[in-house]
C-alpha cells in the first residue's frame, strides 16, 4: 500500500469517524430520518454541479447503476438511517467502536461470496482488532450502553459491509463524483416515506450548534468521504481498504471525548492500542509478495550456453 493510499484511508476514517459527533449533536434536537433525507438531498444537489464541473457523465454504467442502487440502500438508508435512529440513545464514541467492527464483517462475506483468500496473518489482525473493540464495549456495557441502541448498530455494520464489497469494481470509474451524487439521491428517496410516516410532526431544536453539525455533515463525512472511500476501494481493495475502519474507535472515541465531554478511560485507551496493532498486522499481510529476483540477461546467456 502507497503513501497516497494511507493517507486518503487515515483521511477517509477521520472524516467518518467525525460524522459520529455530530450524528449525535443532530439526532438530539432533530428528528433523525428527516434530517438524513434533508442531508442526502442536499448532498445529491451539492454533488451533481460538481460532477458537471470536473467533466463526468451523467451516463452511467450498468455495474455503475448497481453499485449506486446498493450503496445507496445498504450505506445510505440502511447504515446510516439505523445508527442515527440508535444514536438518539448510544453515545458518539459507542457507535463509532462498533462501525469499527465491519472489516470482519467484509472479510467473511469477501471470503463467503467472492472466494477470497486472506493470510493467517490478515485474519489474526482483523480478530485482534476486534478484541480491542470488545475490551471498550465490555466497559461500556457496565456503564450503561442502550442495549437496543446497539443492536441497531450491529445491523447497521452488516448493511455497510454490503456496501464496501458493492463499491468493488467501479474505484476507477471515471464518474466518481456523479456516482456519490446518485447514491446520495437513492438514499434520500429511499428513506422520504419511512421519516415521513414515523416522524411527521416531531419538533426541531434549532440552534447555531445544529446548523454548523448538519452543513459539516453534509460536505465533510457525506460528499468528501464518500468519494474518498470509492477511489480508496478502487485503489487498494474492499478487504483492505475496510480496514481503516478500524481507526473509527481511536478518532471516534477522541473526538467524542473532545467535542461532547464523553468518557475517555482507560479502556479506551489499551482497546485503541490493541486495534491498532491489528491493522498493522493485517496490513503487512495484505502486502504482496516480494517478486523473485529475475537473472540477467548474461546469466540466461550462460544458461543457455550450458545448455
Amino acid at each position: 500500500m502507497d503513501l497516497r493510499a494511507i493517507a486518503m484511508g487515515v483521511g477517509f476514517a477521520l472524516f467518518w469517524a467525525s460524522a459520529f459527533t455530530t450524528t449525535r449533536i443532530i439526532v438530539t434536537a432533530a428528528p433523525p430520518l428527516t434530517a438524513l433525507v434533508i442531508r442526502f438531498a442536499l448532498s445529491a444537489v451539492i454533488a451533481m454541479p460538481l460532477a458537471l464541473a470536473m467533466g463526468q457523465s451523467l451516463r452511467l454504467s450498468r455495474a455503475e447503476w448497481r453499485t449506486v442502487i446498493i450503496f445507496g440502500i445498504c450505506q445510505n438508508a440502511l447504515y446510516l438511517g439505523l445508527n442515527w435512529i440508535a444514536m438518539q440513545h448510544v453515545e458518539a464514541s459507542a457507535a463509532a467502536i462498533i462501525a469499527s467492527m465491519m472489516p470482519l464483517v467484509v472479510a467473511f462475506l469477501g471470503w463467503l461470496l467472492y472466494r477470497e483468500k486472506l493470510r493467517p496473518m490478515a485474519v489474526a489482525g482483523l480478530v485482534l482488532g476486534v478484541i480491542g473493540v470488545c475490551v471498550i464495549m465490555g466497559v461500556r456495557l457496565k456503564h450503561g450502553l442502550d442495549v437496543p441502541g446497539m443492536i441497531l448498530c450491529l445491523i447497521a455494520v452488516v448493511a455497510l459491509a454490503v456496501a464496501t464489497l458493492a463499491a468493488r469494481g467501479v474505484g476507477g470509474s471515471p464518474n466518481m463524483m456523479t456516482i456519490v451524487a446518485m447514491q446520495m439521491a437513492v438514499g434520500a428517496v429511499t428513506l422520504a416515506i419511512p421519516a415521513a410516516i414515523m416522524e411527521w410532526g416531531r419538533p426541531v431544536e434549532w440552534s447555531g450548534r445544529l446548523l454548523w453539525s448538519f452543513l459539516y455533515t453534509v460536505l465533510a463525512p457525506g460528499i468528501g468521504a464518500t468519494w474518498i472511500w470509492f477511489l480508496l476501494v478502487g485503489r487498494v481493495g474492499a478487504v483492505r481498504a475496510a480496514t481503516f475502519h478500524f481507526l473509527s474507535p481511536i478518532f471516534g472515541v477522541a473526538i467524542a471525548a473532545a467535542l461532547l465531554g464523553e468518557r475517555f478511560g482507560a479502556s479506551d485507551v489499551i482497546g485503541a492500542g490493541v486495534v491498532a496493532a491489528g491493522i498493522l498486522m493485517v496490513q503487512l499481510a495484505r502486502l504482496p509478495a516480494a517478486a523473485p529476483p529475475q537473472p540477467s540477461s548474461s546469466a540466461v546467456r550462460a544458461i543457455d550456453g550450458r545448455d
